[in-house]
């Protein structure tokens, strides 16, 4: 189906110019790409070799003019509820939309809401579900080695709980099938400038995120930490390290004849093993996302982008009250408030 899709792209940046990339690389052909600043339009045209046909700096104009089959919204968060009303009204059949989803949870529900009303399929753009670093992980985490998650622990750079962080909590849906429920975090005191402007503020810190089932989601990305993102799955059985950015697995577990040991035993001589599982940049990440998404498959659906933005909503007042447990049904009560996130 990739093939005979016309796909349009809000937003010229270099987001959007990678989304542009994406469409091209399943055979999708580009009906339209709108943005308000010209300069963008036209260095996304020379670097794709588009037509001045195809360039739209007036959205509303694109959408009746090209048509498309599936809009990708490539913009800052601000603008992400609005765009995907106007996209699931003018009759776009597929649109999927940068994270983080919206700026509030009320704006997710708008979504959601024009979607299945005009019968819209709606992605977010968490990735980590399609990279086959993290596939590999899940499955090695179920199986009889390594005998199931307990834990995800990640330590990285500045990376913000808006742009990264609500990639975690999905990653955490995803491993673990199991939704998260509460939420214990705690900011950074310094406030690290927005490289997308001074109109945004991503919070650097730390937080806990813990599902209905028990399994746990730690997240050290403080403002004094400005290198690297290494994820480390405790299993029990043993635990996988995985970097993202090398996309590479390195694994400890137990021998099979230590299997029955009690957990305690927790130094027992370990299988050792390391694997790389084939890198996947954002490009390449897009386009799976699109491909799931027109195919009917496992795609991050609205649904699953609202629940990563409701754990981050639950972050934010958890570190307001000094690292308070909030459970994601007393975010629920915060869903009007909207936040400066990009």
């Amino acid at each position: 189906m990739s093939g005979q899709m016309k796909i349009a792209v809000i937003g010229a940046g270099p987001m959007g110019v990678r989304h542009l990339q994406a469409a091209l690389s399943i055979g999708g052909t580009v009906a339209g790409v709108a943005d308000l600043d010209r300069t963008r339009l036209e260095s996304a045209a020379e670097q794709l070799a588009l037509s001045p046909e195809v360039l739209f700096d007036d959205v509303r104009a694109m959408l009746a003019a090209a048509a498309p089959d599936c809009v990708v919204i490539a913009t800052t968060a601000p603008a992400h509820c609005e765009l995907t009303v106007l996209a699931a009204e003018a009759g776009v059949r597929f649109i999927l939309c940068e994270k983080p989803m919206a700026t509030s949870i009320a704006e997710c529900d708008r979504m959601l809401e024009a979607c299945a009303r005009n019968g819209a399929r709606l992605a977010v753009n968490h990735q980590l579900r399609v990279l086959p670093v993290y596939a590999e992980a899940k499955r090695r985490l179920a199986s009889n080695e390594l005998g199931g998650v307990g834990s995800i622990n990640v330590t990285g750079g500045n990376f913000g709980l808006a742009m990264i962080g609500t990639h975690l909590f999905e990653l955490l849906r995803f491993i673990t099938d199991e939704e998260p429920s509460s939420v214990n975090a705690w900011f950074s005191e310094e406030r690290v400038a927005n490289p997308r402007g001074p109109q945004f503020e991503d919070r650097a810190g730390s937080c806990r995120v813990e599902t209905v089932g028990g399994k746990r989601l730690y997240i050290d990305a403080g403002a004094d930490q400005g290198h690297g993102l290494k994820v480390l799955f405790g299993a029990r059985f043993g635990q996988i390290l995985v970097d993202p950015i090398e996309a590479s697995l390195e694994w400890w577990c137990r021998r099979l004849e230590d299997r029955e040991l009690p957990l305690t035993r927790y130094a027992t001589p370990a299988v050792t093993g390391t694997a790389a599982a084939g890198k996947s940049g954002p490009v390449e990440a897009s386009a799976a996302v699109l491909r799931a998404m027109f195919d009917g498959g496992d795609y991050p659906t609205g649904a699953d982008g609202r629940l990563a933005l409701l754990t981050l909503v639950a972050c934010h007042l958890s570190a307001e009250a000094g690292g308070a447990t909030v459970t994601l049904q007393q975010a629920e009560e915060a869903r009007e408030r909207r936040f400066p996130w990009a």
